[in-house]
């Protein structure tokens, strides 16, 4: 595969690095799905965010060096840890953090809570509760681009648990088979709830298991947003030429248990230390200020703007309402003329 997308990506590249515009897009994404997530958590002790929350913390590079190499209007399909990808795309996180309240001005109309969180002007598919439930999704929307000889992709996210699912098997035979346009990525942050990869099976390159299908398959350093980027924006080129799918290992880190109510007892202090010296944000500010592509003094300033807008965010979800109980009532079934689907 190629190292760039050949001009269908948005980042821009000189010859050895990016441009000091995808940096400084890097930089705010990743460090405002940060903040957010941050204050997520500390709303969850307050009792303010109530049910299910699992937080992304660490994990930012999967995202933001995804999205910037792939076009708008590709579509985006994940897990229940989702509330940074529409982040990254674009969605107001007034209207997320609304959504964990389960207020009615939420992304979801509060009716989706942590982990039912969509957006469709931003071309974002969930968000899904069932672990695996969204790999076979992916793909019928990858079948939908493609009946519809579009262009575009969508990027299916799953956890490293997911692959253990019977559906994984079956999305990536049929998606291979019919050659569709989807980038399966697993986000592989070592464990499973608190089971390590290694106690799950005998296969812990977790890639390879997309060669049993003669699906090109490979390991990412996803600590790195440059990196993502980079394989991202590979694959992208010869999934939209009809070669049909691939599947990136996104070798990432949660520095947070896998739900609120997790102690992460399972690892060491010293492992989680570890991944915290390769830190995604932190990666980025070196790279920003080795190339003087800001201050030190502008960072913070950055910093002190994200932080005021979560703020608002919360604000707004404090202040909003609860949906009208008739809601329960309504977005349960698609309008149709099909007499066999209910309206």
């Amino acid at each position: 595969m190629a190292t760039t997308a050949k001009g269908k990506s948005k980042a821009k590249t000189t010859k050895n690095t990016f441009s000091k515009e995808t940096y400084m897009t890097w930089f705010e994404t990743m460090l405002l799905m940060r903040r957010f997530e941050e204050k997520a958590g500390q709303l969850y002790g307050q009792q303010k965010i109530k049910g299910f929350c699992h937080l992304y913390i660490g994990q930012e590079a999967c995202v933001a060096g995804a999205v910037s190499a792939l076009k708008k209007g590709d579509k985006y399909i994940t897990a229940y840890r989702d509330h940074a990808h529409p982040i990254a795309l674009g969605s107001d996180p007034k209207a997320i953090m609304a959504e964990l309240f389960a207020k009615e001005t939420g992304i979801s109309k509060g009716k989706g809570g942590s982990m039912h969180m969509f957006d469709k002007e931003n071309h974002f598919f969930g968000g899904h509760g069932i672990v695996g439930g969204q790999i076979p999704l992916g793909a019928g929307i990858a079948f939908a681009e493609k009946y519809n000889k579009t262009d575009k992709l969508c990027m299916c996210y799953m956890g490293d648990g997911a692959v253990r699912q019977g559906a994984f098997h079956e999305a990536l035979n049929i998606a291979m088979t019919w050659k569709l346009p989807v980038i399966f990525v697993i986000e592989n942050n070592g464990y499973a709830m608190g089971t390590s990869v290694e106690r799950t099976s005998n296969v812990t390159d977790l890639y390879v298991l997309g060669e049993g299908y003669n699906m090109p398959s490979k390991a990412v350093d996803a600590m790195s947003v440059e990196e993502v980027h980079k394989e991202v924006a590979a694959a992208a080129e010869g999934v939209r030429k009809g070669e049909g799918p691939v599947l990136l290992e996104f070798r990432t880190y949660r520095y947070k248990g896998h739900s609120m109510s997790d102690p992460a007892k399972y690892r060491t202090k010293e492992e989680l230390e570890d991944y915290k010296r390769r830190d995604p944000i932190e990666q980025v500010k070196a790279a920003i200020l080795k190339n003087k592509f800001a201050t030190e003094a502008e960072l913070d300033a950055i910093g002190a703007k994200i932080k005021e807008e979560v703020m608002e965010c919360v604000k707004f979800a404090e202040t909003s309402n609860f949906p009208d109980p008739s809601e329960a009532l309504k977005d349960v079934y698609a309008q149709s003329d099909y007499p066999y689907i209910m309206d």
